[in-house]
């Protein structure tokens, strides 16, 4: 056949066209027309495609199959070929995926769909941007093994075991889709039941962290009333720790040029916080009032200084609870005692007893106490977005925190509370 008379053939079927044995026009019901050569291939007849007509013209068709013949003649086989070179390209493809990529594409193709929670979805990105994604996040899926896994479990099994049981169940997840898209082979490491089992306490049996032991929330205004007949540099420090929830190494470290008055504002440096970020606290009415009563030191910027005018030690407002505790007891009373653990109340507490009063006694949204809290809150990308640090919202509830210690009347919560 000549070329024009192909252009021209339109009916549904196979055309011989000449010029090579097999070389045939298929046209299908819907008019896509494309070039077939039939042959015996290793015994079996086949049939390879050799492109769309629009692509390839009838010489062009004809020099393919020429050599597509000869190639069969010399015992190689052009289908075989064809398709270990499509299953190469696509290991090619997929052999790079690294762990963050496969949690991204998880995550877009399932976790979105699946989980209607917003919550559950931070969560999950959360932890493994935080544990996972330090050590494998940039290591292809393929090459993850069970000494990897470790290594992101270890340091947080018996701190943080809750955590780090979900950690482990998210890696197995993401590593199953990352096998079922034919992005690795073999068993999952991160499976429990596996290697895991044998080289880590079983979840549920490691010892429990126990929170620090914190005043309840009925007895925290009886217990600050009597803290603030107590005196010294120590219990202030103590009373503007419970005022503003704070830990202890930002109070022990506040320095005057941390404050400003005139803003009623403290301003806490990064290098004092326990996230490495620097933090802005709103400053209660009691808080200015308590600052203002303080002495200044000279060649001292401190505001809460040590006798020998250095940092003062943790022990120390420790020290001022246990006494306030002891004195309660040596009257006959229960004194300050964690209600689950039964043990004395410590500063840290303190901060426990602000959120219970936020969570309990008020209608503040959690993400706002979470922020006094300078608690991490999101993944990285909400937090990003999330560029207000809410401080005038958390300044009522500050004011209203130094007014339930004082034992004062607190302002009516509500919308003016979520700021609504």
């Amino acid at each position: 056949m000549k070329a024009l008379e192909v252009k021209r053939l339109s009916k549904p079927g196979r055309h011989a066209v000449g010029g090579v044995q097999g070389l045939y026009l298929n046209i299908t019901d819907t008019g896509a027309r494309s070039w077939i050569l039939r042959a015996m291939v290793n015994g079996n007849r086949q049939h390879i495609g050799l492109g769309s007509l629009n692509d390839v013209s009838l010489a062009e068709a004809r020099e393919l199959a020429r050599e597509m013949r000869k190639k069969i003649a010399g015992g190689s086989d052009p289908v075989l070929e064809r398709k270990e070179a499509k299953a190469a390209a696509i290991a090619e493809r997929r052999q790079g995926l690294t762990f963050a990529e496969a949690f991204e594409r998880y995550y877009t193709d399932k976790l979105e769909r699946e989980l209607s929670n917003a919550k559950h979805r931070a969560q999950w990105r959360s932890t493994l941007t935080t544990y996972a994604y330090p050590i494998i996040g940039k290591k292809a899926v393929e090459h993850i093994t069970v000494d990897d896994v470790l290594a992101v479990l270890t340091p947080i099994w018996t701190t943080k075991t809750e955590t780090a049981t979900r950690v482990r169940q998210r890696m197995e997840r993401v590593l199953d889709w990352a096998a079922a898209m034919g992005h690795r082979s073999g068993q999952n490491p991160a499976l429990w039941k596996a290697s895991l089992q044998q080289m880590l306490p079983t979840a549920g049996k490691v010892k429990k962290v126990v929170n620090h032991p914190a005043v309840h929330i009925d007895a925290v205004t009886h217990w600050f009333t009597i803290l603030m007949t107590r005196e010294g540099i120590a219990a202030r420090a103590l009373a503007f720790l419970a005022l503003n929830a704070s830990r202890s190494q930002e109070i022990r470290m506040a320095q005057w040029d941390e404050i400003s008055f005139d803003g009623a504002i403290w301003q806490i440096p990064a290098e004092h916080m326990k996230m490495k970020s620097s933090h802005r606290v709103p400053l209660s009415s009691v808080s200015l009032h308590l600052l203002r009563d303080m002495p200044r030191f000279k060649d001292c910027q401190l505001i809460f200084p040590s006798p020998r005018m250095g940092v003062m030690s943790d022990a120390t407002m420790a020290a001022v609870m246990k006494r306030i505790h002891q004195s309660e007891v040596d009257r006959g009373r229960r004194g300050f005692v964690d209600q689950a653990s039964k043990r004395p109340a410590v500063p840290h507490g303190l901060r426990s007893t602000f959120r219970d009063w936020a969570a309990e006694r008020t209608d503040y949204p959690r993400e706002m106490a979470e922020i006094a809290l300078a608690h991490e809150m999101g993944s990285d990308v909400e937090r990003a977005y999330r560029r207000s640090d809410m401080l005038e919202k958390r300044r009522a509830m500050m004011e209203d925190w130094a007014s339930f210690l004082s034992g004062a009347p607190c302002r009516l919560l509500g919308d003016e509370a979520t700021g609504s």
